[in-house]
């Protein structure tokens, strides 16, 4: 009777953490491949971490004092790379079907959620940018340790026109009563706002909560039923309006477009990023190289990983016009040398979801295995750079292995430098993922 009672006192010791083991304060990964993120050429050596940043990094051995809270791992020669980044992501909606996520109560979703970044964090990404949809309270709580996840760069709720592509309200919505909020616009999902003044209003009320840059839809979309894709929403005076609020507080807009006239009109505003833009025409792309504009572009393609809308839908109509001017959108990009962001977009499906990883693998349709990873990675993180001051996470540099940097790494069973497809199966081929120094999968003795 008296062992039981020990027992379960230490069991209650170890369950609450006053008993708990001390995370280390040092990490010392040896022997691995260096691919820093930035250089196709990638060297052997030894990293150190102190706490969550990257102090050391040598092909020398590193000294180190093992004093019980030092950590010393064998990288046994495997590839060492920086946390991937995806530039696009919903997180509250991605792994549920449309219908559920515009009807189900905003705590569920979140709690759905949480689950959903935990598994983006263990497919090796640790660093994502949200383009709307509520993820900010979701970004706080992993930021606290409540939940596990990857950094979030959260645009909080998007900002859509009526009948734009953020408007997924029933068609019995409208005519809308003045001052009368949804229920995803009052738990900051999504903003409909019309007019300039509406524009600004809800663009400040993101950027009060937390947004890291703000999201507007400028064009028609191919998930909502409103608006066909040639449409263009929102004038240049209601983008002034948003830029005028972001670049007060230091950061930036970008813009769901795919048509010319829509990135046209967006860019003449001030807008400094456009998120999609498939359908492109050669001018357009001239001017967003001579005005220094970001492209986030997204590998959609009409195969096995696009969103199954029903053959013969309107969606699928516009989903075939879209995937059609992937190609050329790409190859445009490549001719004037467009600053370029990769990111996935996926929606409404957990299956789709879980091949993050072989959406970026997609890309050697394109480019070379090493500018996928730079893209995924060190370019992705310059682009997260324009929240400016609005970036929460100012300590140290995302998407590189460099001193000073975050210590966010995948440890890669192989080279995806030259088989890029090792990233298509995270579960097999991530030995190690680390997220600002706390080891979250370690399989190397396995």
């Amino acid at each position: 009777m008296k062992l039981k009672t020990i027992i379960s006192g230490l069991l209650f010791l170890i369950s609450t953490g006053l008993f708990a083991q001390e995370e280390p304060t040092k990490i010392l990964i040896n022997n691995v491949e260096i691919f820093n993120g930035k250089d196709q050429k990638t060297i052997k050596g030894n990293v150190l971490i102190e706490h969550n940043i990257i102090t050391k990094i040598s092909t020398n051995s590193i000294p180190i004092d093992q004093n019980g809270k030092a950590k010393i791992i064998d990288g046994q020669g495997k590839f060492l790379m920086p946390g991937l980044i995806d530039a696009h992501v919903h997180l509250l909606f991605e792994s549920v079907p449309q219908t559920q996520a515009m009807l189900s109560d905003y705590a569920m979703l979140n709690l759905m959620a949480a689950k959903a970044s935990e598994k983006q964090l263990l497919r090796g990404f640790t660093t994502v940018r949200d383009l709307g949809g509520g993820s900010l309270t979701l970004a706080k709580a992993i930021d606290m340790g409540l939940v596990t996840g990857p950094r979030v760069f959260s645009s909080g709720a998007f900002i859509s026109q009526t009948g734009g592509h953020g408007d997924f309200g029933l068609p019995m919505d409208v005519p809308r009563k003045i001052g009368e909020l949804s229920y995803p616009e009052r738990n900051g999902m999504v903003a409909i706002a019309d007019g300039a003044d509406n524009v600004l209003m809800r663009t400040r009320e993101q950027l009060r909560q937390g947004a890291t840059q703000i999201k507007l839809m400028a064009g028609g979309g191919v998930s909502s039923n409103y608006d066909p894709l040639d449409v263009t929403q929102y004038t240049e005076a209601e983008f002034k309006a948003a830029v005028s609020a972001a670049q007060n507080w230091g950061t930036y807009v970008t813009v769901h477009a795919y048509t010319p006239k829509a990135i046209r009109t967006a860019i003449e505003a001030g807008v400094t990023c456009i998120d999609h833009g498939q359908l492109a025409d050669e001018e357009t792309v001239k001017l967003m190289a001579e005005k220094g504009i970001w492209w986030s572009l997204q590998p959609f393609l009409d195969d096995d990983d696009a969103i199954p809308f029903p053959e013969g839908s309107a969606n699928r109509i516009k989903q075939l016009e879209m995937t059609n001017g992937t190609d050329k959108a790409y190859n445009l990009a490549k001719k004037y040398n467009i600053k370029l962001a990769w990111g996935t977009d996926c929606l409404f499906d957990a299956s789709l979801a879980a091949k993050q990883g072989k959406q970026l693998a997609k890309m050697t349709k394109w480019f070379s295995p090493f500018e996928v990873l730079k893209m995924a990675t060190y370019d992705n993180a310059q682009l997260l750079y324009l929240s400016g001051k609005r970036n929460p996470y100012q300590e140290g540099k995302l998407g590189e292995i460099s001193e000073g940097a975050y210590a966010d790494l995948v440890l890669v069973n192989g080279n995806p430098l030259k088989n890029i497809l090792l990233v298509q199966d995270p579960e097999r081929n991530f030995l190690l993922i680390m997220k600002d120094g706390k080891i979250y999968k370690n399989t190397l003795n396995k």
